[in-house]
């Protein structure tokens, strides 16, 4: 049945266009556990995909609480032949939200649609996604926090009742009809909790906040990326790359790569840990895992302020930088490692962040 909302034709028994996800994030191992990996890729899966990101559970590496769940959950699902229930992922950037959403279409052997919230900017949008959808496929929305109030109030009914509430037409020619949807399982993904609003985050049947991981996990990773990357690497270069990843798997890739790059160029191309603390520190990443930025605050904070309060746009302005950035993405690490403190006054540093740049603390501090 085609039909025109807002706009927008669709067309409800077509497939929306949209590629499946290549998603996932390396993500780390317990310590301490062993864990059956999946027969080594062949040389025609490396031709076609190298991508480092798990594709099933036995493949993702750490978060092993969330695993268990999502694995009983998936299993149940299997054996009712019925649609699993809808999922919410939170957690910092770069722990595997959406590597998550992927490995759990997978595991179900559904196909996967992807969106995100700001995407979704009208609620023809959304009609048409969820018109296209079939049984059982997932649908994947990243950044859902973002998503238009207007919008979410039409996605209620399809996640409780899977039903699609839509008016056609405008003026008095407007009429209200109720289209059937197909069972499905919404995974939505979250870097902002707080900011759902709390009618969607209590239509989610699971809800799983990722940690970040140890270095051991993250060691994990990078041997796993290595191998596919095909890049000689020992334990104790993984582990010295995995200490300067802030427990994020997508910085432990990224780091591995430049590592790679750095021993290819300047070495014979093999990583331990030596080559990896020279590489890293050519890159400006420190023994903390600080890149320039990170020690450029420290340094205004310990220096050019001489330890007193700064606010927060008084900072960003010395940095020339946005102080949303400031915020969101440099301050969580920095106070997680102790270095900076917020006080009522403004941000401060610590006697670490004194001791980590090698300056004597002024007293008081």
């Amino acid at each position: 049945m085609a039909m025109e909302i807002e706009g927008i034709m669709f067309d409800a028994g077509e497939h929306l266009s949209g590629s499946l996800v290549d998603a996932g994030v390396c993500d780390a191992q317990e310590e301490g556990t062993q864990r059956t990996m999946q027969p080594s890729l062949t040389e025609e899966d490396l031709s076609i995909d190298r991508s480092l990101r798990p594709k099933f559970l036995v493949d993702y590496l750490g978060q092993e609480k969330v695993k268990d769940s999502l694995g009983i959950m998936i299993q149940a699902a299997k054996e009712r032949g019925e649609a699993a229930d809808h999922i919410l992922f939170s957690g910092p950037p770069g722990l595997g939200k959406t590597t998550l959403a992927t490995v759990v279409a997978n595991e179900l052997g559904a196909h996967i649609k992807v969106t995100s919230g700001p995407a979704i900017a009208r609620t023809g949008d959304l009609a048409a996604i969820l018109t296209n959808l079939e049984e059982h496929d997932v649908l994947f929305i990243d950044e859902i926090h973002r998503m238009n109030r207007m919008v979410e109030e039409v996605l209620y009914p399809a996640l409780e009742d899977y039903v699609l509430d839509i008016v056609v037409g405008k003026g008095p020619a407007a009429r209200s009809i109720r289209l059937d949807l197909p069972k499905f399982t919404l995974i939505g993904a979250t870097t902002r909790t707080g900011l759902l609003t709390g009618p969607l985050r209590d239509r989610f049947g699971m809800a799983f906040r990722l940690q970040y991981y140890s270095p051991s996990e993250l060691a994990c990773i990078v041997k796993r990326s290595a191998r596919i990357l095909e890049v000689s690497i020992d334990e104790e270069g993984a582990l010295e790359i995995a200490r300067r990843s802030r427990g994020t798997p997508r910085l432990a890739n990224r780091l591995l790569k430049r590592v790679r790059d750095w021993a290819q160029v300047r070495g014979d191309g093999a990583i331990n840990e030596d080559i990896a603390a020279q590489a890293l520190s050519f890159f400006e990443v420190d023994s903390m895992g600080l890149d320039a930025m990170d020690n450029r605050i420290l340094k205004m904070l310990t220096v050019q302020f001489a330890g007193r309060p700064v606010g927060l746009t008084t900072l960003a302005s010395a940095l020339s930088e946005d102080p949303d950035s400031l915020e969101d993405v440099y301050e969580p690490y920095l106070i997680q490692q102790g270095l900076v403190v917020r006080t009522p006054k403004g941000r401060q540093a610590t006697q670490r962040a004194y001791e980590h740049m090698g300056i004597a603390a002024p007293e008081g501090v």
